[in-house]
């Protein structure tokens, strides 16, 4: 709500020609009321996503290389065009819970987006965008987004999810979750059911950790175990139709290189992951630096 729709289709027009087409769009409807509020945007959560739904109705106007007049019940554009399209057309990521949510992804999302629930809950979620976006006459890729912990065994995986735990002081819990449960978030609360605030029986399915989300708001899951282990977690969400995967860790840097260095060659081996560089034809993809 704080960008025209055309400057923004504009600027990421220019952002492509910049990178050579790197750049994918994460849209985000906005936080919670209050927070809205202290920047001047006075829309409750439904108003937000169908202000959203027209700024990406403009957004992929303008991109298809068309003439765009809105009169919408949020937004207003006249004659606005773009001199040049972006080429190629940045993908756009979308994420939400809430039903409102999901008729906007259906209509506009490239990609759809989730926290890390478990398989049962993705795949019930999964199947509710697919509905919705066959009934736009659409398709819809789906993502995930989860913190990972991984190390050469299972045991020295949970030793560091635990001492993570351990770190907790209960008094800043306690005010997270108080914070997080005035939340308007349908996912925030989704994400507050796995664990209930307790640090009791937080593996809420095999090495799916619910640990994360006592003391952080958002993505409050993350996958630990061995690098087969996590692996085989992947393997598990992507056979929900899960293609691609948001991952960070705690370290970042340090989580980024046990994940590359443990867990893609083992998804490579799988089929399920190649390096996004070309592969010279005398080496070897595992010899590669790895991405994440």
């Amino acid at each position: 709500g704080f960008v025209s729709p055309t400057l923004a289709a504009q600027m990421a027009s220019t952002f492509q020609r910049q990178t050579g087409g790197r750049l994918l769009l994460n849209v985000v409807t906005g936080g919670e009321s209050s927070e809205q509020r202290a920047y001047g945007d006075f829309l409750d959560k439904d108003a937000r996503y169908r202000r959203t739904g027209e700024f990406l109705h403009v957004v992929r106007e303008l991109w298809a290389g068309r003439t765009v007049d809105l009169r919408g019940e949020h937004l207003q554009v006249e004659d606005a065009r773009l001199v040049r399209v972006p080429d190629p057309v940045p993908e756009v990521y979308f994420g939400g819970s809430s039903g409102a949510a999901g008729e906007v992804a259906a209509r506009h999302a490239d990609v759809y987006l989730t926290w890390g629930e478990p398989p049962e809950q993705v795949a019930a979620k999964t199947a509710r965008l697919r509905a919705l976006a066959a009934k736009e006459g659409r398709t819809l890729r789906f993502g995930i987004r989860l913190h990972v912990i991984t190390r050469d065994t299972a045991e020295q995986a949970w030793a560091e999810a635990h001492r993570l735990l351990d770190g907790f002081d209960p008094e800043t819990v306690r005010a997270v979750q108080a914070g997080l449960a005035r939340s308007e978030s349908e996912g925030q609360r989704r994400m507050l059911a796995l664990h209930g605030g307790s640090r009791d029986a937080l593996e809420i399915h095999p090495n799916l950790w619910a640990g994360i989300g006592l003391v952080r708001g958002g993505a409050g899951t993350a996958l630990v175990g061995s690098h087969d282990e996590v692996a085989d977690r992947i393997a598990e969400y992507h056979a929900l139709g899960i293609d691609e995967f948001v991952l960070s860790g705690y370290p970042h840097l340090e989580e980024a290189y046990w994940f590359g260095e443990g867990v893609l060659p083992r998804l490579a081996r799988r089929g399920l992951w190649r390096h996004p560089a070309r592969v010279p034809a005398d080496r070897d993809a595992a010899s590669l630096p790895v991405a994440v």
